[in-house]
């Protein structure tokens, strides 16, 4: 049985900076220490906890009061022209998944692909097909763990919203990674409070109150340009809105994790947890 938080979590994108002797069982300890609730697991360069240690991590997540959450590898193409990559994509969701799930984990995201320059709609019935595979042999594995394709920041990349959404309704154990920030990047738009709240009601429409109960979402300043997402910032340093997109998110009165990943890691998590608490 997945988890489902009983209220709006955050967390850190990975160890926090001021961890000391930094390792995945310290960074978990130390965000307790400081009052967060969550970390992501940043498996972005390689699942670096193997099948015997991820016990031992779920321990200590458990005695901490930490959720935990997965940010699958980087190298992810559902839609290669060569057949062995799209293979080799679907083994990395699964290896991460898989290790994730052992960590305790209640979700696991990734970048599920690139338009390649062919037609969005074709594009969205490969990845269709590998998530119903790979959702599949995670279930028939006893895996149980929402695998969660993220928007994405660039436009020559799959994961509008509304495609992740489609995604969602269409797959079992599949639900939204929802990066604001990349939404913002990526139609240089999405960033007033009007914006934000159309966006949480399209998921509400899409998916139910399922939806904003059981969210995974990621945030951080972001510098962007035509093409979209060029690197992310700290929030302060950027022109996110986030004072608007928490008070939409305390309107919906929505539940899961919200993930900082800027740069500055727990300081902008921190800063977002202190400012949602503020919220009436």
């Amino acid at each position: 049985m997945m988890i489902k938080p009983s209220k709006l979590n955050f967390g850190t994108s990975g160890i926090p900076l001021r961890t000391e002797n930094p390792s995945t069982e310290n960074g978990i300890k130390k965000v307790h220490e400081l009052g967060l609730d969550a970390m992501e697991l940043e498996f972005v360069r390689n699942v670096n906890i193997n099948e015997d240690k991820a016990p031992e991590i779920k321990k200590i997540a458990e005695k901490e009061n930490v959720i935990l959450t997965c940010h699958g590898q980087y190298y992810i193409n559902l839609n290669a022209e060569e057949r062995e990559k799209i293979e080799a994509s679907k083994n990395r969701i699964m290896h991460a998944a898989k290790i994730a799930y052992l960590c305790g984990a209640y979700s696991m995201c990734f970048h599920a692909a690139y338009y390649m320059k062919q037609e969005p709609k074709s594009v969205y019935e490969k990845v269709k097909d590998s998530l119903k595979e790979v959702t599949k042999k995670l279930k028939d594995k006893g895996y149980d763990i929402w695998v969660r394709p993220e928007t994405t920041g660039k436009r020559a990349q799959f994961g509008t919203l509304e495609e992740i959404l489609k995604l969602s309704q269409e797959i079992e154990n599949v639900m939204p990674c929802i990066d604001f920030s990349h939404l913002h990047a990526r139609t240089q738009a999405n960033n007033t409070y009007d914006e934000f709240n159309d966006l949480l009601r399209l998921v509400e429409n899409k998916l139910g109150r399922e939806g904003l109960n059981n969210m995974h979402i990621h945030l951080s300043g972001i510098n962007y340009g035509d093409k979209g997402e060029k690197n992310h910032l700290n929030l302060r340093e950027s022109d996110m809105n986030y004072a608007d997109l928490l008070s939409v998110f305390k309107e919906f009165k929505i539940k899961g994790i919200v993930i900082g990943e800027s740069p500055n890691v727990e300081v902008d998590a921190l800063f977002l947890k202190k400012e949602f608490g503020k919220i009436e």
